[in-house]
């Protein structure tokens, strides 16, 4: 297999659309209520294109960052394609929200595996080596069920179908196939680079970064755990950024292949009109790439007959 180069193509599911990066551009396409396709484009600025990025470790910061704000971005103008503009979301309001989603999720990942685990130590006296695995034990079933719970609501669905439609594209492409729909759906919706991977990597990382914190005091063990996001974050970057690199070894594909399960949690078949977004998207990642067009804002092209 070939060596990676950096970033990696890669993409994220929007509502009713998919979102591709690549080295210098990102592209996301979108379904609109009327059956025509969306194409939002704009250079990459800022910290993807400072040194940053070529430095180990530190370079996993980008992946956050398309978590926090370029895949927030993004999953606004889907959210506004589909609301359209009686309903925008945007200002104030948009902000707010973001920030008690992050404060609820931060409660519920991080500070809630904590408390249960040191109530859990507090009860048992169990050694702290055990305490620990508990809390990561206790962090992944919390991650693994809300991803399930959330999974059955109907439109969180779509968004895995869109996810997994985004996934066979970026496989189809690295394979040298034809980028049609009929084509992309014979290939997985596994990607050794997901992001559902990436958070089952953090999850196991934190059980060992935590571990020499466990015994202070919880008030200043929380603030510390917080801190430490960025960390494990990074080292959970380089080591799935080397295993997609080695996956011609088969020790290395069995050592991935928890992640690669765990992404049929994330991941639906998608439909040949899905498939056919998420390869407009990523078609024109791709055009500005190679030619360094300039970037729209918006551009519709007209349903096709699939």
């Amino acid at each position: 297999m070939s060596k990676l180069r950096f970033p990696a193509y890669g993409g994220q599911a929007l509502i009713e659309g998919v979102l591709m990066r690549g080295s210098s551009t990102v592209a996301a396409a979108m379904r609109s209520p009327d059956g025509k396709i969306e194409i939002h484009t704009e250079k990459l600025t800022g910290i993807y294109r400072s040194g940053l990025r070529k430095i180990p470790f530190l370079r996993g910061l980008l992946i956050l960052w398309d978590a926090l704000v370029l895949g927030t971005h993004f999953l606004t103008i889907s959210a506004n394609v589909q609301s359209g503009e009686e309903e925008k979301i945007e200002g104030p309001a948009l902000y707010g929200t973001l920030a008690v989603s992050l404060l609820i999720g931060l409660g519920i990942f991080v500070v809630a595996p904590t408390a249960l685990s040191t109530g859990v130590q507090s009860l048992t006296h169990l050694s702290l080596g055990w305490v620990n695995l508990i809390e990561g034990v206790i962090r992944l079933t919390i991650a693994i069920g809300y991803i399930w719970l959330i999974g059955r609501m109907p439109e969180i669905e779509r968004v895995f179908s869109y996810h997994g439609a985004e996934h066979k594209t970026i496989n189809a492409f690295e394979a040298g196939a034809e980028l049609k729909p009929e084509i992309v759906k014979k290939y997985s919706v596994e990607h050794p680079r997901c992001g559902t991977g990436f958070l089952l990597t953090v999850v196991v990382f934190s059980i060992l970064i935590f571990s020499p914190f466990r015994s202070l005091a919880f008030l200043i063990r929380v603030p510390l755990q917080l801190a430490l996001i960025p960390l494990i974050a990074c080292l959970a970057y380089e080591y799935m950024r080397w295993t997609a690199d080695h996956l011609n070894y088969s020790w290395v594909r069995t050592l991935i292949w928890p992640n690669l399960a765990l992404q049929h949690l994330t991941t639906r078949e998608p439909t040949l009109d899905m498939l056919e977004v998420s390869i407009v998207s990523f078609n024109a990642m791709i055009a500005m790439e190679e030619a360094q067009v300039e970037p729209i804002k918006e551009r519709i092209l007209e349903p096709q007959n699939i």
